[in-house]
């Protein structure tokens, strides 16, 4: 797998760039080599095929971009490490499911390096920590309250695909360093009330290129044949 740190980038030409070179693939059907895109992206939030718009609050100066990724409306902004796998699934063997699967644990296997337990909750893809203990491995074993999958957790890390012809775009986004308040602005991924955090927030000190490149490290070694 190709990796290439891009530093912050505009997101509307990122995305051109990740459908340009899907679409590439796609048709020439050759076996070219996957490639993991890192990057930082100034404000933006962007909205998933099956975006409502109630779920976009107040964006007031923040541009929305609507994209063809699965999911809800989210926030990208500096401090965010945000990566795009561009995988052939069939190379690899899998299906969507279990990469959505390899997606999280690669976040969860990353948050582990830094001492934070990684959650995930039933329906609701992304990772989730507890901001309370976030290291307590007692964690685990799920919400307290069966009744409110969110209770005592913050989402931490966001994820929106597209697979077409079996060939992957779009990706992750892993809260570093971040100003969350953009996050109030929308229902994230749409949920209204939804918690959002970032690791200096649960009290984890790193800067971007590092936590990008742990992030790049478990994604290679989840999506190489």
């Amino acid at each position: 797998m190709i990796v290439r740190l891009l530093g912050r980038v505009d997101y509307l030409p990122t995305l051109e760039a990740m459908r340009a070179f899907t679409a590439a693939r796609v048709m020439s059907d050759a076996d070219t080599p996957d490639e993991l895109w890192l990057c930082e992206h100034p404000p933006t939030f962007t909205q998933g095929i099956a975006g409502k718009p109630e779920h976009l609050l107040l964006p007031g100066d923040i541009p929305v971009v609507p994209t063809e990724r699965g999911g809800q409306v989210t926030y990208h902004g500096p401090g965010q490490v945000t990566a795009y796998p561009l995988v052939d699934l069939r190379r690899l063997g899998i299906y969507v499911k279990e990469y959505v699967f390899r997606l999280e644990a690669a976040l969860i296997q990353t948050l582990d390096s830094y001492g934070v337990t990684g959650l995930r909750v039933a329906g609701a893809p992304g990772i989730y920590v507890r901001p309370a203990d976030p290291g307590a491995h007692a964690a685990s074993a799920g919400p307290a309250d069966p009744a409110d999958a969110f209770k005592g957790l913050a989402k931490i890390a966001a994820l929106g695909i597209k697979v077409k012809q079996h060939c992957t775009f779009h990706g992750l986004a892993l809260n570093v360093a971040m100003d969350l308040e953009p996050f109030q602005r929308i229902n994230p991924c749409g949920y209204a009330g939804l918690e959002t955090t970032s690791l200096d927030k649960i009290g984890v000190c790193t800067d971007w290129p590092t936590a990008a490149g742990r992030l790049a490290e478990r994604l290679s070694a989840q999506l190489t044949p």
